[in-house]
Order: C-alpha cells, then sequence, then structure tokens
C-alpha cells in the first residue's frame, strides 16, 4: 500500500492539513520526506491513533436522503404548536437508523408554518401524509 500524504490523513482524521503537518513537524506522527511532502504509512498512521486506519477503498452503505420544505400559509400560533408537536413526535418516534430530522419555523408577522424534514425517501413520504392531515380545515 501506498504511503498516505498530508493531505489523505488531514481527511481520513477529520483534521486540518495544517494541524497533521505540525504533528509530523513535532515528532508526534511520524512522517518520511521525499522532495517537499511528507508521506506517513499505515503502521506509523496507526501507532499514532492508536486504531486501525479504514481503507479508502472500503464500500460504503449507499443512503438515499429527501429533503422537504412544507409551507403553510393563514395559520394561527396555537395550530401551528399542535402541528409542530405532532410532527416533531412522529419524527422522533421513528428507529434509529429511520429517524427524520425535523424542523419547524413560525412567522408571526406573516402567520406562516414551515416545516423542514430531512430523512429517508419512504419515512419522509409517510410523514408528509400526515402533515397534509393535520393542516386540512
Amino acid at each position: 500500500m501506498q504511503p498516505y500524504s498530508v493531505e489523505q490523513v488531514a481527511n481520513l482524521l477529520g483534521l486540518h492539513v495544517k494541524t497533521v503537518r505540525n504533528y509530523v513537524r513535532d515528532g508526534k506522527l511520524k512522517a518520511v520526506r521525499i522532495g517537499k511532502q511528507y508521506r506517513i504509512t499505515r503502521e506509523d498512521l496507526e501507532a499514532f491513533t492508536g486504531q486501525p486506519v479504514v481503507p479508502e477503498t472500503v464500500r460504503r452503505h449507499r443512503a438515499v436522503e429527501v429533503s422537504s420544505v412544507v409551507q403553510v400559509d393563514a395559520i394561527s400560533r396555537e395550530q401551528t404548536d399542535r402541528i409542530s408537536n405532532a410532527v416533531i413526535a412522529l419524527a422522533n418516534s421513528g428507529s434509529a437508523e429511520g429517524k427524520l430530522r425535523v424542523e419547524a419555523i413560525y412567522d408571526e408577522v406573516r402567520a406562516s408554518l414551515k416545516i423542514i424534514v430531512i430523512g429517508g425517501v419512504a419515512d419522509t413520504a409517510a410523514l408528509l401524509t400526515i402533515v397534509d392531515a393535520l393542516t386540512k380545515e
């Protein structure tokens, strides 16, 4: 396996490139200088982190996510609270994997509610069906 560049190590560890360079310069992370660049072996990186390095070729699980914004006009604060509480409770009742993220924003001046939903396609569709039912008068 090829040694890692400073940029690759920074990406793997979620650090800034300058931070990794400082670790190398301070001797905290062992590296070999080749020309103007440092190279870090997998073994040295594992010794530094104390954990095995996940190779970049690891297959990731495919995730499909949808973002939706629902706007409801001419709605009172009381109706907003009722709908928002119901929608957020429903979103949080799902499994950890299928959990939806929901944000509700009320604009008092415009009497407008925006519900933002982010999550899986099927779960979001089901929640939007409920939002539709809750917002009908």
